[in-house]
Protein backbone atom coordinates (compact mmCIF):
# COMPACT_ATOMS: atom_id res chain seq x y z
CA UNK A 1 0.00 0.00 0.00
CA UNK A 2 1.39 3.36 -0.78
CA UNK A 3 2.84 6.23 2.07
CA UNK A 4 0.28 8.61 3.24
CA UNK A 5 1.42 12.29 2.87
CA UNK A 6 -0.28 14.69 4.66
CA UNK A 7 0.55 18.08 3.06
CA UNK A 8 -0.26 21.21 5.19
CA UNK A 9 -0.29 24.62 3.51
CA UNK A 10 -2.89 27.48 3.21
CA UNK A 11 -1.41 28.84 -0.34
CA UNK A 12 -3.52 26.62 -2.91
CA UNK A 13 -0.84 26.62 -5.79
CA UNK A 14 1.94 25.02 -3.60
CA UNK A 15 -0.78 22.62 -2.51
CA UNK A 16 -1.96 21.57 -6.15
CA UNK A 17 2.18 21.24 -6.92
CA UNK A 18 3.06 18.96 -4.48
CA UNK A 19 -0.50 17.29 -4.66
CA UNK A 20 0.75 16.45 -8.19
CA UNK A 21 4.11 15.21 -7.99
CA UNK A 22 3.64 12.81 -5.22
CA UNK A 23 0.72 11.46 -6.51
CA UNK A 24 2.81 10.96 -9.96
CA UNK A 25 5.41 9.26 -6.96
CA UNK A 26 2.71 6.85 -6.14
CA UNK A 27 1.58 7.93 -2.79
CA UNK A 28 -1.75 9.20 -1.16
CA UNK A 29 -2.11 12.72 -0.26
CA UNK A 30 -3.97 14.31 2.41
CA UNK A 31 -4.80 18.03 2.55
CA UNK A 32 -5.35 20.59 5.65
CA UNK A 33 -5.19 24.17 5.39
CA UNK A 34 -4.75 25.73 8.81
CA UNK A 35 -3.30 24.23 11.75
CA UNK A 36 -6.27 22.96 13.09
CA UNK A 37 -7.16 21.49 10.19
CA UNK A 38 -3.81 19.43 10.39
CA UNK A 39 -3.62 18.29 14.03
CA UNK A 40 -7.33 16.99 12.85
CA UNK A 41 -6.29 15.25 10.17
CA UNK A 42 -3.03 13.63 11.26
CA UNK A 43 -4.84 11.95 14.31
CA UNK A 44 -7.69 10.63 11.59
CA UNK A 45 -5.50 9.51 8.66
CA UNK A 46 -2.29 8.49 10.71
CA UNK A 47 -0.06 9.47 8.03
CA UNK A 48 3.09 8.28 7.35
CA UNK A 49 4.91 11.66 6.92
CA UNK A 50 3.72 15.49 7.08
CA UNK A 51 4.96 18.75 4.94
CA UNK A 52 4.18 21.32 7.10
CA UNK A 53 4.06 24.93 6.30
CA UNK A 54 5.40 26.91 9.36
CA UNK A 55 2.68 30.12 8.79
CA UNK A 56 -0.59 28.57 9.01
CA UNK A 57 -4.01 30.19 9.82
CA UNK A 58 -5.74 29.10 13.73
CA UNK A 59 -2.31 27.52 14.97
CA UNK A 60 1.24 28.03 13.11
CA UNK A 61 3.02 25.20 11.82
CA UNK A 62 5.13 25.42 15.33
CA UNK A 63 2.46 24.64 17.29
CA UNK A 64 0.96 22.19 14.77
CA UNK A 65 4.80 20.46 15.66
CA UNK A 66 4.52 20.70 18.95
CA UNK A 67 1.38 18.92 19.32
CA UNK A 68 1.99 15.99 17.10
CA UNK A 69 5.19 15.35 18.26
CA UNK A 70 3.72 14.66 21.52
CA UNK A 71 1.42 12.53 20.32
CA UNK A 72 3.05 10.36 17.63
CA UNK A 73 6.48 9.71 15.83
CA UNK A 74 5.79 10.64 12.54
CA UNK A 75 8.46 12.13 10.16
CA UNK A 76 8.13 15.93 9.85
CA UNK A 77 9.33 18.02 6.79
CA UNK A 78 8.86 21.93 7.29
CA UNK A 79 8.59 24.62 4.86
CA UNK A 80 9.78 28.14 5.72
CA UNK A 81 9.95 31.65 4.11
CA UNK A 82 13.78 32.15 3.51
CA UNK A 83 13.86 34.48 6.26
CA UNK A 84 12.43 32.51 9.36
CA UNK A 85 15.75 31.31 10.41
CA UNK A 86 14.78 31.48 14.48
CA UNK A 87 11.48 29.43 13.18
CA UNK A 88 13.60 26.89 11.35
CA UNK A 89 15.77 26.20 14.67
CA UNK A 90 12.62 25.80 16.85
CA UNK A 91 10.92 23.79 14.49
CA UNK A 92 13.96 21.78 14.54
CA UNK A 93 14.32 21.67 17.92
CA UNK A 94 10.74 21.11 18.93
CA UNK A 95 11.27 17.47 16.59
CA UNK A 96 10.66 17.98 12.73
CA UNK A 97 13.07 15.77 11.16
CA UNK A 98 14.04 18.71 7.78
CA UNK A 99 12.94 21.78 6.40
CA UNK A 100 12.76 22.93 2.97
CA UNK A 101 12.80 26.97 1.72
CA UNK A 102 10.75 28.36 -0.05
CA UNK A 103 10.74 29.01 -2.87
CA UNK A 104 11.95 25.21 -3.34
CA UNK A 105 12.65 22.28 -5.97
CA UNK A 106 9.99 19.86 -6.32
CA UNK A 107 12.36 17.40 -7.25
CA UNK A 108 14.62 17.66 -3.96
CA UNK A 109 11.61 18.00 -1.57
CA UNK A 110 10.10 14.69 -3.14
CA UNK A 111 13.68 12.76 -2.98
CA UNK A 112 13.59 14.33 0.52
CA UNK A 113 10.37 12.45 1.16
CA UNK A 114 11.47 8.97 -0.28
CA UNK A 115 14.74 9.43 1.73
CA UNK A 116 13.16 9.86 5.11
CA UNK A 117 10.34 7.21 4.65
CA UNK A 118 13.03 4.90 3.36
CA UNK A 119 14.68 5.59 6.65
CA UNK A 120 11.48 4.66 8.71
CA UNK A 121 10.66 1.74 6.83
CA UNK A 122 10.82 -1.43 8.62
CA UNK A 123 14.26 -3.08 8.65
CA UNK A 124 15.13 -5.98 6.47
CA UNK A 125 15.63 -9.46 8.52
CA UNK A 126 19.09 -9.69 6.88
CA UNK A 127 20.09 -6.29 7.39
CA UNK A 128 22.78 -4.74 9.90
CA UNK A 129 23.26 -6.56 13.37
CA UNK A 130 19.88 -5.93 15.39
CA UNK A 131 22.24 -4.56 18.50
CA UNK A 132 24.61 -2.58 18.61
CA UNK A 133 26.68 -1.73 22.51
CA UNK A 134 28.80 1.42 23.11
CA UNK A 135 29.66 2.29 26.88
CA UNK A 136 26.43 2.30 28.79
CA UNK A 137 24.29 2.19 25.34
CA UNK A 138 22.68 -0.81 24.31
CA UNK A 139 20.57 -0.03 20.97
CA UNK A 140 17.88 -2.73 19.09
CA UNK A 141 17.40 -1.81 15.64
CA UNK A 142 14.56 -4.13 15.33
CA UNK A 143 12.50 -2.85 18.07
CA UNK A 144 13.87 0.78 17.36
CA UNK A 145 14.72 0.83 21.34
CA UNK A 146 17.46 2.33 22.64
CA UNK A 147 18.79 1.79 26.30
CA UNK A 148 21.33 4.00 28.42
CA UNK A 149 21.78 1.30 31.41
CA UNK A 150 18.58 0.33 32.79
CA UNK A 151 16.68 3.78 31.47
CA UNK A 152 14.78 3.62 28.21
CA UNK A 153 15.31 6.14 25.89
CA UNK A 154 12.45 8.15 24.29
CA UNK A 155 13.46 8.78 21.35
CA UNK A 156 12.07 9.40 17.61
CA UNK A 157 12.92 7.50 15.04
CA UNK A 158 15.49 10.38 13.52
CA UNK A 159 17.25 10.17 16.82
CA UNK A 160 17.61 6.77 16.92
CA UNK A 161 19.26 7.00 13.09
CA UNK A 162 21.56 9.84 14.62
CA UNK A 163 22.23 7.75 17.49
CA UNK A 164 23.00 4.38 16.03
CA UNK A 165 25.11 5.85 13.39
CA UNK A 166 27.06 7.69 16.24
CA UNK A 167 27.58 4.35 18.33
CA UNK A 168 28.28 2.09 14.90
CA UNK A 169 31.54 4.27 14.72
CA UNK A 170 32.17 5.04 18.46
CA UNK A 171 35.45 6.82 19.80
CA UNK A 172 35.33 8.09 15.51
CA UNK A 173 34.74 11.19 14.91
CA UNK A 174 31.97 12.05 12.25
CA UNK A 175 31.33 15.38 10.35
CA UNK A 176 27.94 16.57 9.91
CA UNK A 177 28.34 15.80 6.70
CA UNK A 178 29.24 12.24 6.92
CA UNK A 179 25.97 11.84 9.43
CA UNK A 180 23.52 13.76 6.93
CA UNK A 181 24.37 10.94 4.35
CA UNK A 182 24.21 8.08 6.88
CA UNK A 183 21.24 9.23 8.43
CA UNK A 184 19.09 11.72 6.05
CA UNK A 185 20.49 9.81 2.72
CA UNK A 186 21.32 12.84 0.62
CA UNK A 187 24.00 15.20 0.24
CA UNK A 188 22.54 18.28 2.02
CA UNK A 189 24.76 21.43 1.11
CA UNK A 190 22.73 24.02 2.92
CA UNK A 191 22.14 24.64 6.58
CA UNK A 192 23.96 22.11 8.59
CA UNK A 193 22.12 22.68 11.64
CA UNK A 194 19.97 20.26 10.86
CA UNK A 195 22.44 17.91 12.87
CA UNK A 196 23.23 20.12 15.70
CA UNK A 197 19.35 20.68 16.36
CA UNK A 198 19.29 16.82 16.45
CA UNK A 199 22.22 15.74 18.55
CA UNK A 200 21.38 18.75 20.99
CA UNK A 201 17.74 16.64 21.51
CA UNK A 202 19.47 13.65 21.88
CA UNK A 203 22.18 15.44 24.79
CA UNK A 204 19.14 16.46 26.84
CA UNK A 205 17.20 12.99 26.68
CA UNK A 206 20.88 11.44 27.28
CA UNK A 207 21.06 13.54 30.33
CA UNK A 208 17.06 13.08 31.77
CA UNK A 209 18.38 9.44 31.57
CA UNK A 210 21.65 9.85 33.24
CA UNK A 211 22.74 13.15 34.12
CA UNK A 212 26.42 12.43 35.23
CA UNK A 213 27.12 11.19 31.72
CA UNK A 214 28.24 12.96 28.63
CA UNK A 215 28.71 10.70 25.74
CA UNK A 216 28.07 12.90 22.72
CA UNK A 217 31.13 15.22 22.27
CA UNK A 218 31.78 17.90 19.96
CA UNK A 219 34.81 17.64 18.36
CA UNK A 220 35.34 21.59 16.78
CA UNK A 221 35.87 22.19 13.57
CA UNK A 222 35.19 18.38 12.37
CA UNK A 223 32.10 16.70 14.05
CA UNK A 224 30.62 14.64 16.63
CA UNK A 225 31.38 11.60 18.51
CA UNK A 226 30.01 9.12 20.48
CA UNK A 227 32.60 8.25 23.68
CA UNK A 228 32.47 5.65 26.23
CA UNK A 229 31.27 7.26 29.53
CA UNK A 230 33.01 9.31 30.44
CA UNK A 231 31.91 11.60 33.65
CA UNK A 232 31.07 15.19 33.50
Amino acid sequence: MPAKILIVDDEPPIIDLLSYNLQRANYQVVIATDGEQAVSQARQEQPDLIILDLMLPLLDGLEVCRILRRERDVPIIMLTARDAEIDRVVGLELGADDYVVKPFSVRELVARVKNILRRTAPPLPDGPPPTIQAGGLILDTRRHEARLDDHLLSLTSLEFDLLHALARHADQVLSREQLLDQVWGYDYHGDLRVVDAVIKRLRHKLRQADPQTELIVTVRGVGYKLLERTPV
